[in-house]
C-alpha cells in the first residue's frame, strides 16, 4: 500500500456505515450477503454461474457511505468481487474491509495488498484494475474521478452530489455523454429514485393523480453533520479540511448541495426532469460555531425556484442542533394535494380522487445495485447522468443565490466559470475562503 498520508485514522465504524445508509427506512437491516462465493480468479470464468465473467469491483473513498455500497455491489449478484479500494488514509482502507468481510463471503474479497491504494492519485489506480467502480469521495473529486473511470471504459456508481459547482457540474453531463456512446452504465446515488413508495407515488402523480401541478415544497432540516475533527499540528490545510469535508464548500458544495439535494431531487422528478428558468434564495450561518474545523459552510437555506408557466417550487433546509428534523415533500395539484414522506411512509393524496400508497419499503441501496448489475449483464446499461447533474445544478443554483443575494438564472449557474477549491490539490497550504456574506457577486 503506498502511502501518502499519516497513518493516524480512526477509520469507519459499523455504526458509520449503518448511519450513511446500509438500510432503507422502515425496511430491516440487510444481514449477511447470500451470494455464493466464486473460488476463482477476479478476472476467471465461473462455470457455477453460467460460465460469466467475474465483474471486479472497485471502491474510491472508504468511509461509511463507500463501505456501504462495497457491501451493497457484492449483495448484488454472485458475480461480484470487491478487487481494488483506495482512499487518502490507511485507517479507512483497514476497518472498510474489516466491516465488509463482516457482511460478504470472504472469498468475494480478493483486494490483495498491492490492489490497497492510498493517496489523492489513488482513484487512477483502482479504475485502472477494476471493471466497475463506486465513486464515494467527497463530492468536490466526483467529476475528475468520474471522467477518469467513463474514459477508461468502466461501469460507475456514482454517489450524489456529482459535483460542487458549475464546470463541475458541466463535466459531469459530458462525462454522462461519453458514458452512453459507450454503453457504460451510469448509476447516481440518488437513492429515493429506487425506493418502491417514492416510485409509486410519483408515477401517481405523472398519471394525473392531483391533476396539473401548481406548486411544490420540499424540506431537509436535520440537527447537523458529524462532529467536525479539530486541527492536529502534523495535518497540512489540505489534510484538515479533508478530515472535515463535509464543512468546506470546495469539498461538500455546502449541505443543500451535499445532503438536501435529495429533496432537491424530488423537486426535479416531479416536474420530469424541466429545469428552473431561475432562483432566489436566502439563508446563513445561524447556529454553527465559529471554528476552524467548522469550515466556511452555512447552517439554513431557503430557495424559491421559477419555472416557465408560474409554477414555483420552493425548498428549505437546515442544520440547527435540539430542533425538530423533517424531511417530507409536499405537492399542490389543481384536483388535490399530496403529502410524502418516505421515513414515515407516508404518502397520500386529499382532493377530488383520495389514494392512499400501498407500496413495501425496500432497501433502496441495495436496490440501485441489483438495477445497476443487471443492467451491466442485461446489455442494457442504466445511465442516471442527465438527471443526476440536473438535480445537482439546481442545489448549486440555489446555494449561490443565497451566497450572493443575487436572483440567478439557469444559464448563469450552468455556464459559471467559477472553481471552488484549489486549482492543485496536494498535500499543502490552502486557505479556504471564509463563510460566504450576501451581497458578493459570485459570477
Amino acid at each position: 500500500m503506498r502511502e501518502m498520508a499519516p497513518r493516524s485514522d480512526a477509520g469507519v465504524t459499523r455504526r458509520d456505515v449503518l448511519l450513511a445508509g446500509v438500510a432503507a427506512a422502515g425496511a430491516g437491516l440487510v444481514g449477511p450477503l447470500a451470494g455464493r462465493a466464486l473460488g476463482q480468479p477476479a478476472s476467471g470464468l465461473d462455470d457455477r454461474d453460467g460460465g460469466q465473467l467475474a465483474l471486479r469491483v472497485g471502491l474510491i473513498g472508504c468511509g461509511g457511505r463507500g463501505t456501504g455500497a462495497a457491501i451493497q455491489s457484492l449483495g448484488a449478484e454472485s458475480g461480484t468481487v470487491l478487487h481494488a479500494v483506495g482512499d487518502v488514509f490507511p485507517g479507512r482502507i483497514e476497518s472498510c474491509l474489516e466491516l465488509v468481510a463482516q457482511e460478504s463471503d470472504a472469498e468475494r474479497i480478493q483486494v490483495s495488498e498491492d490492489r490497497q491504494f492510498l493517496g489523492l492519485d489513488a482513484y487512477k489506480h483502482v479504475i485502472e484494475a477494476c471493471d466497475v467502480v463506486l465513486l464515494c469521495t467527497p463530492p468536490g473529486f466526483r467529476p475528475l474521478h468520474l471522467r477518469e473511470a467513463v474514459d477508461k471504459g468502466r461501469h460507475v456508481f456514482c454517489e450524489k452530489p456529482v459535483a460542487v459547482d458549475g464546470p463541475g457540474v458541466r463535466s459531469v453531463l459530458e462525462s454522462a455523454r461519453i458514458a452512453q456512446e459507450k454503453n457504460l452504465a451510469l448509476m447516481s446515488g440518488f437513492c429515493w429514485r429506487y425506493q418502491n413508495q417514492c416510485r409509486e407515488t410519483f408515477t401517481h402523480l405523472h398519471n394525473g393523480g392531483i391533476g396539473a401541478l401548481r406548486a411544490i415544497h420540499t424540506t431537509y432540516n436535520t440537527t447537523g453533520w458529524v462532529e467536525p475533527k479539530p486541527r492536529q499540528p502534523e495535518w497540512s490545510d489540505i489534510e484538515f479540511q479533508l478530515r472535515n469535508w463535509h464543512y468546506f464548500s470546495w469539498l461538500s458544495g455546502d449541505h443543500i448541495v451535499e445532503q438536501a439535494v435529495h429533496a432537491i431531487d424530488w423537486i426535479h422528478w416531479a416536474m420530469q426532469g424541466q429545469m428552473p428558468t431561475r432562483v432566489t434564495a436566502t439563508g446563513g450561518r445561524s447556529t454553527r460555531p465559529d471554528l476552524p474545523e467548522t469550515g466556511n459552510v452555512w447552517d439554513n437555506f431557503a430557495a424559491t425556484f421559477e419555472y416557465k408557466g408560474g409554477l414555483r417550487a420552493f425548498h428549505m433546509c437546515r442544520h440547527w442542533p435540539n430542533t425538530p428534523s423533517d424531511n417530507t415533500a409536499y405537492f399542490m395539484g389543481a384536483e388535490g394535494y399530496c403529502a410524502m414522506n418516505p421515513w414515515t411512509q407516508n404518502h397520500v393524496v386529499e382532493g377530488v380522487r383520495p389514494w392512499k400508497g400501498s407500496a413495501a419499503a425496500n432497501d433502496m441501496y441495495q436496490q440501485e445495485h441489483d438495477e445497476l448489475f443487471a443492467s451491466i449483464r442485461g446489455g442494457t446499461p442504466i445511465n442516471d447522468g442527465q438527471r443526476m447533474a440536473e438535480s445537482t445544478l439546481m442545489a448549486i443554483m440555489a446555494r449561490d443565490a443565497a451566497y450572493s443575494g443575487r436572483v440567478l438564472t439557469l444559464d448563469e449557474a450552468l455556464n459559471s466559470e467559477r472553481s471552488l477549491g484549489p486549482t492543485d490539490i496536494g498535500w499543502h497550504e490552502y486557505k479556504a475562503p471564509g463563510v460566504p456574506k450576501p451581497g458578493t457577486d459570485l459570477k
